[in-house]
């Protein structure tokens, strides 16, 4: 596992907040700056063609941390960055999506195909602080040896275990066992995984 970004990154009172799923204020000149700093970063890896050792300098950058072997295909969008952690053999295809305002951990040989959305911002239902700005995040976890088909979008706080499949165009709104096939909106088990599917994971 590579070791997570040195940069400086916001560290106060409302970044402590929103990383611990508390409301806070997301207009705080602190978060505004490392939001900044992510879509120039994201920016330069999404429009500017790099060698390998270059993309893998920009990521090292951008995230939280990675695993050596880390590969996403640009477009690639997230708010932060720096609260992404991903594991060894990651791979995500085109037009993924993490809004990170909430740690995400993925873990290794897991696989993302184009359109994959993580969520893990929310807003209250309420009028009145919805519409003051109150945001508030919950942090989701990925296991090892996941597949999260196409176009699929993962909300706040759920947690997907160990070697499951996640159908094309689900909406994974609760959390998902570990070994199974799970598909639809909302998102439910389908069937668990064969003891041959399931063999050297």
């Amino acid at each position: 596992m590579i070791e997570p970004h040195k940069t400086l990154m916001a560290r106060g009172p409302e970044w402590q907040k929103m990383v611990a799923g508390e409301p806070y204020d997301a207009a705080d000149p602190e978060l505004k700056a490392a939001r900044e700093r992510c879509r120039a970063l994201y920016h330069s890896f999404n429009t500017q063609w790099q060698e390998k050792p270059e993309r893998d300098a920009l990521l090292s950058e951008l995230l939280g941390s990675r695993g050596t072997a880390c590969a996403i295909n640009p477009p690639f969008f997230c708010d932060y960055g720096a609260n992404i952690h991903v594991g060894e053999n990651f791979y995500a295809n085109v037009n993924c999506t993490i809004l990170d305002v909430c740690e995400v951990h993925i873990g290794d040989n897991v696989l993302l195909a184009p359109g994959v959305q993580i969520y893990t911002a929310a807003h209250p239902v309420a009028v009145v602080p919805r519409v003051a700005g109150v945001e508030f995040g919950k942090p989701v976890r990925i296991g090892n040896n996941v597949w999260i088909g196409g176009s699929t979008v993962i909300c706040p706080g759920v947690t997907i275990g160990d070697n499951s499949v996640i159908g094309a165009g689900s909406v994974v709104t609760k959390d998902i066992p570990a070994g199974v096939v799970a598909v639809g909106n909302p998102c439910k088990v389908l069937r668990p995984m064969t003891a041959e599917e399931l063999a050297g994971a």
